[in-house]
């Protein structure tokens, strides 16, 4: 059995820059539509309406729309594909699943008062499984850019002794050593895995003080395959209260807990040097899990302006994270040594804990207005902004966030969001449709694009109880940069998340 090492980061300013960056921050904050049937069916437009348990994800004043109890439980069948171009070779991935992801319930007391002007109070729990896209992709082409530079790029300035294991010294032993080292950290433990593999050797392999080294690889341009998957189970419960003020006013309050658990794998392999190259094939091998939780607040307001006309107000605060995240890494190698080919293996075994950090998302303010035509059906329409320049990576006095900090405040925007939903009744009958826009957070628009979705649904009640339907589709371009120095090539990725949900609402 392999056995596996646990090593605790020590210092945040020698690890941040192996994981935590503006695109790790711009992830949790682009949004996906989850929830009930019958919101994912409208777009999840429901600032102005309320009346399901996760209209509370936009305005909290929607849980005193109720006129009695009510459970709602949700599952949903998630479709995830992913389209990749790299080099003009283009692949397809697809991932399934299923999940019981929505489940709520709400009580309504109303007033026992005859003179009182405050008629009710709702109060209401809503738990909702965050699909966040688990997503998986393989791309391939003929590259000019390869590996070694990544690995490159990392040793050089580095003492030979501080990137290599010592005389009677495993590569594990060592692998750990660095990484307790305060002063050296991820760029070391790279540079390791690059001289140890046989990627880089030094330029003076008999000076200890060597701090400059050369690639072993010798080619005009490599075949490349990259492969990354992507796991969130990440969840969100909400406490709520509301409460209705002259029958024409809902008031509301949510507490928002987040639990995060996520996980990223990418392997790299890469051949086709040239026949004179000592370095033959390079397979890279990364796993990032991520594990925290984070909390928010809502408040918001509903008006009713006459029996047609209802218009909705609410504030999120901003979203506070407390994260971790663990690494492990694994270098296989093709290479001749003294005109032999080798096959090398460097497994450090070791599990990196880094130092805990925060992601603080900003604010997001968001209006509503809603037409209701009586028992025939209504119309809605959510516009939500947040401006993304205003993220932040904690603690802001390390260097590294703070240089990321301002690459953020430079390169982010603030997003505008529309969500446009209608309901059509058929005496018990309902037919849905919903339609949704969201603004890359990306001044450039490059990196991540514009969000687009539509939906369509139905449902069907029976009195005491509800069954809904809701069918939904977002789709969102990417430019995915390999590495974050060196190969620094991008894939181009359409992705396209696919919601059939299924909910039942018993009224109490």
């Amino acid at each position: 059995m392999k056995k596996i090492t646990t090593l605790f980061a020590v210092c945040a300013t020698a690890w941040m820059g192996s994981a935590q960056n503006i695109n790790d921050v711009v992830d949790y904050g682009t949004t996906t539509l989850n929830g009930s049937a019958r919101y994912q069916s409208m777009s999840g437009a429901f600032g102005a309406l309320g009346g399901d348990l996760s209209s509370l994800n936009i305005n909290p004043a929607g849980s005193a729309v109720f006129n009695h109890g009510a459970v709602t439980f949700s599952g949903t069948s998630y479709n995830n594909k992913v389209r990749s171009g790299y080099f003009n070779t283009f692949n397809e991935s697809t991932e399934n699943d299923f999940r019981l992801n929505q489940i709520g319930g709400v009580m309504v007391f109303n007033s026992t008062q005859a003179n009182s002007n405050w008629n009710k109070l709702a109060l209401a729990f809503n738990y909702e499984y965050l699909n966040n896209g688990d997503t998986e992709f393989f791309s391939n082409g003929l590259s000019n850019q390869s590996i070694d530079q990544y690995f490159l790029n990392n040793a050089n300035g580095f003492y030979l002794d501080e990137i290599s294991a010592l005389p009677g010294e495993s590569v594990s032993d060592a692998y750990y050593e660095i990484g307790s080292d305060p002063n050296l950290g991820y760029p070391a433990l790279q540079g390791l895995l690059g001289y140890e593999g046989y990627i880089v050797n030094s330029v003076d392999e008999n000076d200890p003080n060597n701090t400059s080294y050369f690639s072993n690889a010798n080619y005009t341009n490599v075949n490349q395959e990259y492969y990354s998957s992507r796991r969130s189970a990440d969840s969100k419960f909400t406490a709520n209260m509301a409460t209705m003020f002259n029958d024409n006013i809902y008031l509301g309050a949510n507490l928002n807990f987040y639990n995060i658990d996520r996980e990223r794998y990418n392997w790299l392999y890469e051949d086709g040097y040239n026949t004179n190259s000592n370095l033959q094939s390079v397979y890279f091998e990364n796993l990032l899990r991520t594990f925290g939780n984070a909390f928010s607040f809502n408040v918001g307001a509903i008006a009713k302006l006459n029996d047609m006309v209802r218009v909705g107000l609410s504030y999120q605060s901003p979203t506070w994270y407390n994260l971790t995240d663990e690494l492990q890494q694994y270098v296989e190698t093709d290479v001749y040594i003294d005109n032999n080919l080798e096959y090398i293996t460097v497994d450090p075994r070791v599990i990196f804990v880094f130092p805990d950090y925060d992601v603080q998302l900003p604010s997001k303010y968001t209006g509503s207005l809603a037409m209701v035509f009586g028992k025939h059906g209504l119309l809605s329409l959510d516009y939500s902004y947040q401006d993304m320049s205003r993220a932040k990576l904690k603690p802001t006095q390390d260097p590294y966030f703070a240089n990321e900090n301002t690459r953020i405040s430079n390169n982010l925007k603030g997003v505008s969001s529309f969500r446009l939903g209608g309901e059509y009744r058929i005496s018990r009958l309902s037919l849905r449709a919903g339609y949704q826009f969201e603004e890359s957070p990306y001044k450039s628009g490059n990196t991540v694009g514009d969000l687009t979705g539509y939906s369509l649904g139905l449902g069907y009640n029976f009195g005491a109880v509800s069954f809904d339907a809701g069918f939904s589709q977002l789709q969102r371009e990417y430019d995915y940069q390999l590495y974050d120095t060196g190969l620094t090539n991008t894939t181009r990725l359409d992705k396209e998340l696919t919601n059939v949900t299924l909910s039942a609402t018993i009224k109490l």
